[in-house]
């Protein structure tokens, strides 16, 4: 029997474990898009864009973005607290996220498409403006969206089955847009064309405004039909600083938001230099790094498909260690080859074994991309029964706030490394133009081993994550009993 929206929140609000229909993970999956699809498959496109098309020297492009991510980072726990909040007719979460839809489609549009002639401040300027709008209008998105993710499912496995869904919408999210660029919009040499990124832009804010416009419509009578938070007297500022000092209380959310801010840093200066390595050093056409990206997003597929396989057999600290395990060594293998001179294959020799490490890359970021979450709503469960209170807006704000403002990190490095190796700032004018072999080998230097000694740090971190299977089992025990003696109901759980 198919549940319905009504009787599903009222599962969630009497305490028994509720599973989510397949049609309603679907409609909640597409939000996804605003944030795999915005900006972090964007960001890639939007740096080579600024700092090798139009010229801006990389620092600045690397400020500008990283401003952005920073802003964003900043307004999380704002929106988080706003959203665990809200009592409207539409629900705690819907409202925030409805709002955003129009704001991202803006944004994404006119990152692409500054006006012709500005100076190089103009640029900075138009750059940064619309990364801290674009980035705050899919926070406030974002943030509630993932927040209802953790009330659709109660269940310690289901949950990993919610993140499932929602990350695979988002890794087609991300193919569609990455195939509509390289296929349409950059054929032919076009990452080095000025005149195809308004149109891709564009192209991709339509794709994310009817993802999120579906899964606001998809899930809107579920989100209104949740228990509505009580009143709360004190204003956001007021309430917010004792909100964060009580989720920073628990030991399980501190070790996840700074390994989260260390493997970010370590992803986000990889990412944001993808292009300049796969252009100026492998050599290989504009046409076929696309292919690159599909063997990526395959192995991403297979990552996520395989989390849950995993996490019933192992903790979900060990796959997330095992995923980290996978992506330091796509940042080691072939760089390392490379960088002693025993492998150096460019142009065509190159796309093999390029999509075999991204490859392996898709597979290790799919694991940590479900656990991260998964490991987040046990946390807040954990929070629940340590301090009486349900903190899931702001909980999935602090991850939020760790990925961007460490992706931010890693991208305010990868524009500052530019301008130390000497990137040439011309050489994107030239099709084909070759870089210089010392400036190739530190450009090597700051794409592969750097980003995997900072993974390495996150890796050690998760040795004294606490929360196990018995542990979650243990907590949901008592928190089913505490919400049965609060409705009146029978008291059989036992206590933790």
């Amino acid at each position: 029997m198919v549940t319905s929206d009504s009787q599903a929140a009222a599962h969630v609000a009497d305490g028994p474990e509720f599973r989510p229909t397949v049609i309603q993970k679907i409609f909640y999956s597409l939000g996804q898009a605003a944030q795999s699809g915005g900006f972090d498959t964007a960001v890639g496109f939007v740096f080579f864009y600024y700092a090798v098309v139009l010229g801006l020297p990389g620092s600045l492009v690397g400020a500008a973005l990283s401003v952005g991510l920073a802003f964003d980072a900043l307004v999380d726990p704002m929106i988080g607290s706003w959203s665990d909040n809200i009592k409207s007719r539409l629900g705690r979460r819907l409202p925030l996220m409805i709002a955003a839809i129009p704001l991202t489609t803006l944004c994404v549009g006119l990152v692409f498409s500054p006006p012709a002639g500005l100076s190089p401040l103009l640029l900075f300027v138009w750059l940064a403006f619309w990364s801290v709008t674009g980035r705050s209008a899919i926070s406030l998105f974002h943030v509630p969206y993932v927040a209802l993710g953790a009330e659709l499912a109660t269940d310690y496995a289901e949950r990993t089955s919610v993140v499932v869904y929602r990350s695979t919408a988002g890794i087609l999210a991300g193919l569609a847009i990455t195939a509509l660029g390289y296929s349409v919009f950059f054929a032919n040499g076009g990452l080095q064309r000025a005149g195809g990124y308004p149109g891709f832009g564009w192209a991709a804010a339509a794709i994310l405004c009817a993802c999120m416009t579906a899964c606001c419509l998809g899930l809107r009578r579920y989100a209104a039909a949740l228990p509505q938070p009580n009143q709360i007297a004190q204003p956001m500022w007021r309430r917010l600083p004792f909100e964060v000092k009580e989720i920073f209380a628990n030991p399980s959310f501190r070790l996840l938001f700074a390994s989260a801010v260390v493997t970010y840093v370590a992803q986000g200066l990889n990412a944001t230099l993808n292009s300049h390595a796969f252009v100026f050093v492998w050599r290989l056409k504009s046409e076929d790094i696309q292919f690159i990206t599909y063997a990526f997003i395959v192995g991403l597929l297979l990552g996520v498909g395989g989390a849950p396989k995993l996490q019933a057999r192992l903790e979900k600290k060990t796959v997330m260690v095992v995923g980290l395990g996978l992506l330091i060594a796509n940042w080691l293998v072939i760089q390392g080859s490379w960088l002693l001179g025993l492998y150096s294959p460019v142009g065509d020799a190159a796309l093999a074994p390029m999509q075999i490490n991204s490859f392996v890359a898709g597979i290790g970021l799919g694991f940590v991309s479900v656990a991260f979450p998964s490991m987040m709503a046990d946390a807040a469960d954990e929070h629940e029964h340590l301090f009486d209170r349900r903190r899931e807006g702001l909980y999935f704000a602090g991850l939020g706030f760790a990925n961007k403002a460490a992706v931010g990190v890693g991208v305010l490095l990868a524009g500052i490394a530019l301008d130390l190796v000497r990137f040439p700032k011309d050489i994107g004018k030239t099709v084909g133009a070759l870089l210089p072999h010392d400036v190739q080998v530190r450009l090597v230097l700051i794409w592969g081993p750097f980003p995997a000694i900072v993974a390495v740090i996150s890796m050690a971190m998760f040795l004294a994550y606490r929360i196990t299977r018995a542990r979650h089992a243990e907590i949901a025990a008592a928190l089913r009993l505490k919400r049965a003696l609060d409705a009146g109901g029978p008291a059989g759980a036992p206590s933790v």
